[in-house]
């Protein structure tokens, strides 16, 4: 638009200063009255009192008072330069017409005064003094009186004339609003829509200057941009209540379209944002009166308009961001804040708008392929605020972002949003190329900053999103080996991207299908080398920030060789153990119980197989590359059963007993059992603990049929797939017992519980009892301190969990200790003599027991008696001694382990004793036993000799000792 004024000549500003100028404006807004005392006055009478009043004091100072000739001559060369009529028979616009004039008296004198200064060079010798001020700055006190004049302006020159439903009605805003919009004389000359291009043309020209457009668009930008709008775009073939839109000319509605778009790149974006959505739909309605409810809607062209507008700020770069901010600025994000931010930050709903308005692809845009181009990056940034409250809105705005694109344009999104997420996984894996530079030893592939901004950024996306879209659980499954992998590393240490990468992992494994999910921890084991994992070159160290990076592995000299197979065991083992302790919190949804049972299943498959298949076939026909291959084979298939060994053991020591869920878990499981017994009867391989594990499993059947568990119809039909497996064992198995119990379960399951025999009842019954008898004891431990506990049980049910879990897979319940038996206290207090003969006597029984669970707790009982100092233990060594020695010849590990700590024990007791003995035993040993008891000897005498350490009769024994046995020990290689 034009601009007045620019061409003013500088000969009246050379002596006019800045405080004349405002001592004229603080002039017009001198208050007045009516001088009268009559209550018939009105507020209408009384405004327009004092504006003719202060129109008049402000002519007779130009008149009379020479020291305002220099303001009054600049002030008329600017009014020759204007194209609008100053003098009208409305004393309003009168008013506005004078003020803008002196505003623009202002700019102009602003801008003199700017270019004339010289602040001069800085004193070396204060150089911490302030810099001299600009003389065009206005004080705290000169802005004020600026935005009262800028206030009257727009109230009186622009909010009148705004056609209804464009912008906030003057008369809903304040009380002397409504008194305004009533004494505006719409008849008189000049029309309506000239004064209102008039003014908004001089505020425009008087914002040309920097300090006074701050003040401008700050507090009026959104009246401005309404009148630029109605001024630019209102139809014209419309019927007007008057003809206003006939007065303005063509080129002036086009200079009000491009005065609209420069002031919107001009002003901060935020700002034009929030006044934009206010011209299109209006602000919230908080007001309960009348008349502010009845407020007339945006018409359908400015309604458009205004989209358009936001769609060209969205467009523009951080636009995404001024979109944002624009909304929620003011009530809590960004500077503007608030006493309501935190109600604010909790209103979610308004959140969630924008994000359905940054997933909406404008009309203007060229293609929606290139309007998520430019907005997916920018959305991506605002995960990464660092004001806390600012971020939470933004990230919720950005993660609702995600999930609505991923729902309404998935191809789009996982192109432009996940990917570039998943970028820093994806680069590390094994299946993806690198190239020669990113192969180089010691390279950083991934820096901490990323990988860290790449977890967050995962995190916020899928758990807080918490939507298991199909894309976006297809992007993730790719990159859940290395997730997992950067989660066993960050256990190492301290890291505070180890509960993101747990809370990944649950997530996924809780939302995926059970198939993808059983195949995704087959991965993490290692059983799945088809599933993408870390690549072979890539591996994970510690950041110097205390964060965790990616780079290229080192290369192996030959010295490092031991060390780096140390690291390889120890990291698979570890993988194993956080894949347990992840597996703990799965339990609740089954999962632990579904891979426990694909664990168990695994485990028979192992079993089953022929030791012949091992044995190496001849090769005379096969190339060394062939036999090469089929080595490399059995090798695999070695290592896959040993993890399969490892991953059950280490599930049955973390998970609970509430790892099932439902029936069919159960059932599941029972079928494992069946399956694994009847494998180890096809190899005649059957041993007690498979009896008894099997005994276990055909119990829990008979209790969910003796009416422990509500079953159903649907769980009868689950249940007989246990019937063919319940006949194989019926059919196959030698023991009695069990062949009956087989046959009465079929007959149950068959018959829906019709039917049920005794055998099951006392099955359900026995089971049920060793529960209580179990629950029982472990309230007696809890209670008693003052009396002997039964604390052999609990270790032995700690060492039943690791030497049963392989072929079990549950931790027997059945009591192994003889009742009545009750084993000595850990505890301090107890006294030496609190052992009775007769506990003694069953407890020695117990140590030939054919069980071996109750062999094997009555050595540890014994062992635990001996450390303790019992005397009546104590009195019996010799006895003692020859039980642990002939227990040592058991081929039980459970069973020769405790004979061994049992010996060990002895002989710190009685060193000068027991050691002559056993170096008889070891001595003899390559005569009379096999090499395996001659070994357990020898490691019996190794834990004697560390537990001596510097013993006093350490020089005595050893002279006893066979030079046989003191080589074996000084030599590093172990007894032959």
């Amino acid at each position: 638009m034009a601009a007045p004024g620019q061409a003013v000549g500088s000969g009246a500003q050379e002596t006019c200063g800045l405080d004349r100028i405002l001592e004229a404006l603080k002039l017009l807004l001198s208050p007045g009255g009516s001088g009268s005392s009559s209550l018939q006055v009105t507020k209408h009478d009384v405004l327009l009192a004092t504006l003719k009043s202060n129109l008049s004091a402000l002519e007779d100072k130009f008149l009379k008072d020479p020291q305002w000739k220099n303001l009054k001559l600049l002030r008329d060369e600017i009014a020759d330069k204007a194209e609008w009529p100053q003098n009208s028979v409305d004393v309003t616009w009168s008013f506005t017409s004078q003020t803008l004039l002196l505003l623009l008296c202002l700019k102009e004198t602003m801008i003199l005064l700017a270019a004339n200064f010289n602040p001069g060079k800085p004193t070396p010798r204060t150089p911490e003094a302030a810099p001299a001020l600009s003389p065009d700055a206005l004080s705290i006190s000169q802005q004020k009186t600026v935005q009262f004049v800028l206030q009257f302006v727009v109230t009186l020159g622009i909010c009148p004339y705004l056609m209804p439903g464009v912008g906030v009605p003057l008369r809903y805003r304040t009380e002397f609003g409504a008194v305004v919009q009533d004494v505006v004389c719409f008849d008189a000359a000049p029309d309506a829509t000239r004064r209102l291009y008039t003014s908004c043309k001089a505020l425009l020209n008087v914002a040309q200057h920097t300090s006074l457009g701050s003040l401008i668009f700050c507090h009026h930008f959104g009246d401005i941009a309404a009148g630029l709008c109605q001024l630019g775009f209102c139809p014209t073939k419309r019927k007007l209540l008057t003809p206003a839109e006939e007065v303005l000319t063509e080129e002036e509605r086009t200079l009000s379209r491009g005065a609209l778009r420069d002031m919107l790149d001009q002003v901060y974006q935020p700002l034009a944002v929030r006044e934009l959505l206010i011209l299109q739909g209006g602000p919230p309605q908080s007001c309960t009166d009348v008349k502010t409810q009845m407020r007339c809607r945006a018409p359908a062209w400015l309604r458009r308009l205004c989209g358009q507008l936001l769609s060209e700020r969205l467009m523009r770069p951080n636009g995404v961001q001024a979109v944002v901010r624009g909304i929620l600025e003011g009530a809590g994000a960004g500077a503007a804040g608030g006493s309501d931010a935190e109600v604010t930050a909790a209103d979610w709903k308004k959140c969630d708008l924008i994000a359905k308005i940054l997933a909406s692809c404008p009309q203007q845009s060229l293609s929606p392929e290139n309007y998520y181009r430019d907005i997916c990056p920018q959305v991506l940034d605002l995960f990464h605020f660092q004001d806390k409250l600012t971020a939470r809105q933004f990230q919720r705005v950005a993660t609702t972002t995600f999930i609505t694109l991923s729902r309404e344009r998935p191809h789009l999104a996982a192109k432009y949003l996940l990917q570039p997420v998943l970028a820093p996984l994806h680069r590390c894996l094994n299946t993806a190329e690198l190239s020669e530079s990113d192969m180089v030893p010691g390279t950083i592939l991934v820096t901490e900053e990323e990988l860290s901004r790449c977890i967050e950024d995962v995190f916020k996306v899928y758990v807080v999103g918490n939507e298991p879209l199909t894309v976006l659980m297809d992007s993730l499954l790719p990159v859940l080996g290395v997730l997992f992998l950067l989660y066993c590393f960050t256990k190492q240490s301290v890291s505070h991207i180890r509960s993101l990468c747990q809370e990944i992992l649950l997530w996924i494994l809780g939302k995926l299908e059970r198939k993808k999910a059983i195949a995704s921890l087959k991965g993490f084991a290692g059983l799945d080398k088809a599933v993408p994992s870390l690549h072979s070159l890539c591996q994970f160290r510690a950041a110097t920030q205390g964060g965790i990076m990616i780079t290229i592995k080192e290369a192996i000299s030959d010295e490092d060789e031991d060390e780096a197979l140390y690291q390889k065991v120890s990291s698979e083992q570890g993988r194993v153990e956080h894949l347990g302790d992840l597996l703990s919190h799965c339990q609740e949804c089954g999962l632990a119980g579904d891979f426990f049972i694909f664990c168990l299943k695994e485990l028979t498959h192992v079993a089953s197989e022929n030791e012949t298949e091992l044995k190496t076939e001849p090769f005379s026909s096969k190339s060394l590359l062939e036999l090469e291959q089929h080595q490399t084979l059995l090798v695999e298939g070695q290592e896959r059963k040993l993890l399969v060994l490892q991953l059950m053991a280490v599930l049955c020591e973390r998970m609970s007993e509430q790892i099932f869920t439902n029936i069919t878990q159960v059932v599941d499981f029972v079928a494992a059992t069946l399956q694994r017994a009847c494998a180890s009867l096809a190899h005649q391989a059957e041993s007690t603990v498979e009896s008894q594990t099997l005994s276990m499993s055909m119990g829990l059947v008979a209790v969910m049929l003796g009416g422990a568990v509500q079953l159903k119809s649907s769980d009868f039909a689950v249940l007989k797939q246990l019937l063919p497996l319940l006949e194989k064992v019926s059919n196959t198995y030698p023991d009695p017992v069990i062949q009956e119990l087989a046959v009465d379960l079929r007959i149950t399951i068959s018959t829906h519980g019709a039917f049920a025999t005794e055998a099951v009842s006392m099955a359900a019954q026995s089971t049920l009892n060793r529960k209580d008898l179990e629950g029982k004891i472990e309230e007696q431990q809890q209670t008693s301190h003052e009396r002997p506990t039964d604390v052999a049980h609990s270790h032995l049910e700690q060492q039943q969990s690791h030497e049963t879990a392989p072929q079990t897979g549950l931790q027997s319940n059945a009591p192994v200790i003889p009742q009545g038996v009750n084993e000595p206290s850990t505890t301090t207090s107890q006294k030496s003599g609190s052992v009775t003969t007769e506990q003694l006597q069953e407890v020695l029984l117990s140590a030939y027991d054919p069980q071996i669970p109750t062999r094997a707790a009555a050595l540890r009982t014994l062992s635990h008696w001996i450390e303790q100092r019992e005397a009546k233990a104590l009195e019996m060594q010799e006895k003692l001694l020859k039980i642990f020695l002939e227990n040592l010849e058991h081929e039980d590990t459970f069973v020769y382990l405790s004979a061994i700590q049992g010996v060990a024990l002895l002989s710190d007791v009685y060193p000068e004793k027991i050691l002559p003995d056993l170096l008889a035993q070891y001595d003899s040993s390559k005569d009379k036993h096999t090499p395996e008891t001659r070994m357990k000897v020898g490691e019996v005498l190794m834990r004697i000799v560390r537990a001596l350490g510097d013993h006093p009769d350490w020089s005595p024994v050893l002279t006893a000792a066979s030079a046989s046995w003191v080589q074996a020990i000084l030599l590093p290689q172990p007894p032959e």
